[in-house]
């Protein structure tokens, strides 16, 4: 296991009804008066927002409110509510809904006091400080609830770029999976892939990172298992409470503990198909591209590449177990290739291109445009 260091202070209230406690919260951290982000209204009908409201006018919080932040959310979105945030001179964000409205609510709070928050996407500004920051998660997906990273899309460049720092993680979050029991059944899968996906960008990385690759283990196995549990009973409160806490630790920095941060280029790959198309849900992007990413980079590393066959989906060899991985992506409901997704043969060139402007893709192996324009033609 290679060195490491771990960092995570947010904390956590998990389970039925525990949005009550955030106005007390709120209150001993003294804070008067908060913007709410949230979605396109679906907190309406779960409960989350009156369950917000009810807290906040019982500890006399004021509020300002926020509506419209979209999936693959954009640069634009994000300025717009930094400027509502300092109008109205608040002192804390609090985020209601998944990832999409997550890491939005990081741009705001980090960009209340920069400039311009996209200088910190392109690396020509850092995070030196930002507003509290508090959430109530409705999709388990991103983990955006409990680590420091923020993924905003830049629509007039079609740029999805990702950013991280240690002055983003949510204060606080509430998890409680009973706000997601309306959730569409692509919804649940969408988030099952996106935190599968989260565990495969650092689970091949060290073959001897023995304790982190047998927590992987397990958190693949519990998101597989859980997810066919609510397709057959959307409303089966265990499965949902133990899919919504793997989401979570997917990504809260557990998962990558002595894998030497990750290899990414996966993320930054299907980041070019949402800015291209952004109807196309992150979560179903990957589930297309990690299977042909698997058999593209098998033989780099066929030690871990072979554990992860037989642990987690009991395969004989690597083959076996993408083809099982593919099976049940289909079995979901989820596209398993490109055309499935929309996207034509004609939109390869730029999708290579997209990918190619980060600064390094890929850890595992460093991919060129050529090994770029390979994969995707794999997951044709």
């Amino acid at each position: 296991m290679k060195a490491f260091n771990f960092f995570n202070p947010t904390r956590i209230l998990f389970g039925k009804d525990k949005a009550e406690n955030l106005g007390a919260e709120l209150k001993k951290d003294c804070i008067a008066k908060v913007l709410m982000i949230a979605g396109g209204g679906s907190i309406r009908q779960n409960g989350a927002y009156a369950d917000f409201v009810k807290t906040m006018q019982e500890h006399k919080i004021d509020f300002v409110e926020s509506w419209g932040v979209q999936a693959n959310p954009t640069l634009e979105k994000a300025r717009e509510l930094i400027e509502l945030a300092k109008r109205e001179n608040v002192q804390a964000i609090v985020a209601i809904g998944g990832g999409s409205v997550i890491d939005t609510a990081k741009a705001v709070a980090s960009g209340y006091y920069l400039e311009d928050i996209w200088a910190v996407y392109q690396r020509k500004a850092v995070i030196r400080e930002a507003l509290p920051l508090y959430t109530i998660l409705t999709i388990s997906a991103t983990g955006s609830e409990m680590n420091g990273n923020t993924v905003l899309t830049n629509t007039e460049t079609l740029q999805k770029w990702g950013i991280g720092s240690e002055k983003i993680y949510p204060r606080l979050s509430v998890i409680d999976p009973s706000y997601q029991r309306t959730l569409p059944a692509a919804q649940t899968v969408n988030g099952a892939l996106d935190a599968i996906a989260h565990i495969l960008e650092f689970y091949f990385m060290d073959p001897d990172a023995c304790v982190t690759l047998g927590i992987n283990d397990s958190l693949q196995c519990t998101i597989i298992e859980m997810t066919d549990r609510l397709l057959a009973d959307p409303q089966d409160f265990s499965a949902r409470a133990s899919l919504a806490w793997a989401a979570t630790l997917a990504l809260n920095g557990l998962s990558g503990v002595g894998l030497a941060g990750g290899d990414w280029a996966c993320h930054q790959i299907e980041h070019s198909f949402s800015a291209l198309h952004p109807r196309i849900a992150h979560g179903a992007g990957l589930g297309v591209i990690f299977p042909a990413w698997i058999e593209f980079m098998a033989e780099r590393q066929p030690a871990v590449f072979n554990r992860w066959a037989k642990n987690v989906w009991g395969a004989s060899g690597i083959s076996e177990a993408v083809m099982l991985f593919r099976d049940k992506i289909k079995a979901w409901g989820s596209p398993t290739n490109l055309r499935e997704l929309g996207i034509s043969e004609s939109d390869i060139p730029l999708l290579v291109e997209k990918s190619m402007i980060a600064p390094r893709l890929g850890a595992l192996s460093r991919f060129t445009a050529s090994d770029v324009e390979a994969l995707l033609m794999l997951a044709f």
